[in-house]
């Protein structure tokens, strides 16, 4: 009778304290590194989460942070396209996604190099700035992989002599808010796979 008081006073205890602690644990990996003003807005590739980190980038544009986009190449197809009759690209539905935004055409660039990883993101966009001549760049991305977006470019870009920025996107909208994300599934998929990606970088590189 004992033992069974105590293994429910331990799970009530467990219950109560879950919801801070899961909330803390996404925001932990939420981080930001202020840029007011950038030679460019670079999107990284996501394709669940493409509509909030390109709604983003398109306030930043307007805001005047920055007077070009760059959209990276994940080289993954989404679902079938009706009026293109084929399965569009993701970074084609990101660049879609700008310019009905009002972003102009001539504003926005996509570097076609397929990447596959962050690291090999920041990689890319480490030679596009350099071949461009790029003293300043500003990362957008999702809120739930800003932290570890941040520790990749800082990491690439660490002797390049570019400025690096990052602004998430806030939760909410594709991505779960910090306070309920256990609540849904698609939070189970992004904050502890996020944690495991990041304990697998620190491995890594």
């Amino acid at each position: 009778m004992r033992f069974r008081r105590s293994l429910l006073k331990l799970v009530s205890c467990c219950i109560l304290i879950w919801p801070f602690a899961a909330w803390g644990g996404a925001k932990f990996l939420i981080r930001e590194a202020p840029l007011d003003k950038a030679d460019a807005i670079v999107v990284l590739s996501g394709s669940a989460t493409f509509k909030e980190r390109t709604r983003e980038a398109a306030k930043l544009f307007f805001e005047g942070r920055a007077s070009r986009i760059v959209i990276t190449n994940d080289n993954q197809q989404g679902p079938w396209s009706s009026s293109d009759q084929r399965n569009l690209f993701f970074y084609e539905r990101s660049l879609e996604q700008l310019r009905n935004a009002g972003v102009p055409s001539q504003n926005i660039e996509v570097l076609m190099q397929p990447v596959t990883s962050t690291y090999n993101e920041a990689e890319g966009i480490r030679d596009y700035a350099k071949q461009h001549g790029l003293r300043s760049i500003l990362i957008v991305t999702s809120a739930y992989h800003s932290r570890r977006a941040l520790w990749v470019f800082t990491k690439v870009f660490r002797d390049a002599g570019v400025q690096i920025g990052l602004d998430a996107a806030p939760p909410g909208y594709q991505s779960p808010p910090p306070a309920t994300w256990w609540l849904r599934l698609k939070g189970w998929q992004q904050v502890p796979n996020e944690y495991l990606k990041m304990v697998y970088y620190l491995i890594r590189y």
